[in-house]
């Protein structure tokens, strides 16, 4: 059988109502298009399911039990738009987000104050480097991506909401920092505690040193941010780092924040999805929430970096 949820809604507005043309009126439809409907339905089950009696209309028993069947899926129907009402409302729902490691030093606080707003939200969370957010934001594993640098390639719509300054950093036993004034010769001369290959935070890096026609010295690779702390705390090399990352060291001294010319670096956070996507209301309220942040947070990595700097 080839029934429409068409033909049963028809079929319960006129089996309620009693009458051809009392149904028509309540559907705005006209009469001979309902008959029609019933028609199509009562040969599509192969069985008469009305008949006339005088000038009054009954079901037949057949026509009863279609009319149970037909009052069901209508509730379930009526249960299934209410679900998604949920959806649209923030209820309910889930939300994917792909971030790159070091924005997992602040993102934490505003998906907490997210689900503080919006408790139904279930928030699934992909950490990785950058290469790894990109191809998850490509597949359509993720609604929406957090990185330093948007993508030339991808079709994305990529949206700027907080400064990601980048800056060297130093244990503070290592020789460079006592000073008040490094030049960037003199940083890219020592050896460098680097992030690995696809990290966002190391192509700035050698992006700018390339743009001074400046190469460096690599040491340790690193492949997370508390790794490369770790290793330039030990006095394997100088690291960078995004100034976001190191607060509590700074605050307990065991890092230290160095003056080199042309650092800090500005890049910025992005929040993307890509251009044909269409956003869930809990992604497209996270974004918003985002790109609404008090300007105040964004230079709150200033304040910090400041405290790490030799005096």
């Amino acid at each position: 059988m080839n029934i429409t949820l068409r033909h049963l809604r028809i079929f319960e507005a006129v089996a309620r109502c009693g009458s051809i043309s009392r149904a028509a009126t309540e559907l705005h439809l006209t009469q001979p298009a309902v008959s029609m409907q019933i028609k199509q339905l009562g040969e599509q089950i192969g069985l008469p399911l009305l008949e006339q009696v005088g000038k009054r209309m009954f079901l037949t028993e057949a026509g009863e039990v279609l009319r149970g069947h037909a009052r069901d899926l209508a509730a379930r129907i009526g249960d299934l738009s209410a679900a998604m009402d949920q959806f649209r409302s923030l209820e309910r729902g889930l939300l994917r987000l792909a971030v790159v490691s070091t924005a997992t030093y602040f993102l934490p606080r505003l998906i907490a104050e997210f689900n503080h707003r919006h408790p139904g939200v279930r928030v699934s969370l992909q950490v990785a480097n950058r290469s790894s957010v990109l191809s998850a934001l490509a597949d359509n594993s993720t609604d929406l991506a957090i990185t330093g640098r948007p993508p030339d390639s991808l079709d994305v719509v990529a949206q700027h909401f907080m400064d990601n300054p980048l800056v060297v950093i130093a244990a503070p036993s290592h020789p460079l920092a006592s000073l008040a004034s490094i030049p960037l010769q003199r940083m890219a001369g020592e050896t460098l505690v680097v992030r690995e290959p696809g990290s966002g935070t190391r192509a700035a890096m050698e992006s700018h040193l390339l743009s001074q026609g400046l190469a460096y010295r690599a040491g340790c690779e690193c492949s997370t941010n508390e790794a490369l702390k770790q290793a330039v705390r030990a006095g394997l090399g100088l690291g960078v780092v995004s100034a976001q990352t190191i607060e509590l060291e700074l605050q307990a001294g065991c890092l230290k924040v160095l003056p080199v010319d042309g650092f800090p670096i500005v890049r910025q956070w992005y929040v993307l999805h890509r251009t044909q996507k269409r956003l869930t209301d809990a992604a497209r309220t996270f974004r918003e929430m985002l790109l609404g942040l008090d300007s105040a947070v964004a230079s709150l990595a200033d304040a910090r970096t400041d405290r790490g700097r030799p005096t």
